[in-house]
């Protein structure tokens, strides 16, 4: 009896050693195929990335060139010189900046993306406030105390609360002010040119409100499409400037 119990325990042990055997190359294999099936996911992200990046490299130089040819054909010294002169280095401080926010995408990662695209949104809206004050007058919404902040092992700073929460106060925040604005402008009453920069300021406040608002519903998995939405954005904004250079020659 004693026998017979040793000999099936032996077997019992054999038959699971046997099965273990036969189970870990199944599971290397399988290892090896998920961690082949995600460095192909990141090398195809990365190459969406950079080809993104060329793109807006593209535009940005297509920008210096149209630029250079619009100075070029309305040098200094002729008339209205001075409007022409201020209005080509309002534009060629909005180009630097235009290629710096290029160049900072580049080293944007899903780690300081927020920061960054927190603190561009809302450099825009405190530019288009103070244009709103200057054409307008009057008070602004308040200002919302910022939330606590820390840095990361890299040294850049991220937030201590939870996305969604941090997301849900800005965009909230970022809504009184450019509702604030709204019914500033809807007060002012204006003709010729100055009805012409009210309008304009109309179109900045509801193009930036159309961000907030799709920004309402964003994931931190959207943080490459945001980020470089926005700087597109940029670019077309400048686009816009480089084209108003000719409105000087009429």
């Amino acid at each position: 009896m004693r026998y017979k119990m040793i000999t099936a325990v032996g077997m019992m042990a054999f038959t699971l050693a046997v099965g273990a055997c036969n189970r870990t190359p199944v599971e290397q294999r399988d290892s090896a195929t998920g961690a082949k099936q995600d460095a192909n996911r990141a090398a195809a992200v990365q190459q969406q990335h950079d080809q993104d990046l060329s793109k807006l490299d593209d535009r940005v130089a297509a920008l210096e060139r149209n630029y250079e040819d619009k100075r070029a054909a309305r040098p200094s010294g002729t008339s209205g010189a001075t409007t022409a002169g201020n209005l080509r280095n309002e534009v060629k401080s909005d180009l630097d900046d235009v290629k710096e926010a290029v160049s900072r995408l580049r080293t944007t990662t899903p780690e300081n993306w927020w920061e960054r695209h927190e603190a561009a949104l809302r450099t825009a809206v405190g530019q288009v406030e103070t244009d709103v004050k200057r054409v307008a007058g009057g008070r602004t919404a308040p200002v919302r105390p910022k939330e606590a902040r820390a840095e990361d092992a890299s040294g850049q700073l991220v937030s201590t609360e939870p996305f969604t929460s941090r997301r849900d106060k800005f965009t909230a925040d970022m809504h009184s002010r450019l509702e604030a604005m709204s019914k500033a402008l809807d007060g002012v009453k204006a003709t010729g040119p100055r009805k012409t920069e009210v309008d304009d300021l109309h179109a900045r406040v509801d193009k930036l409100a159309g961000d907030i608002k799709r920004l309402e519903s964003a994931s931190a998995e959207d943080w490459w499409d945001l980020s470089k939405s926005r700087v597109g954005d940029y670019i077309d904004r400048v686009e816009r400037s480089v084209g108003r250079l000719d409105d000087n020659k009429r």
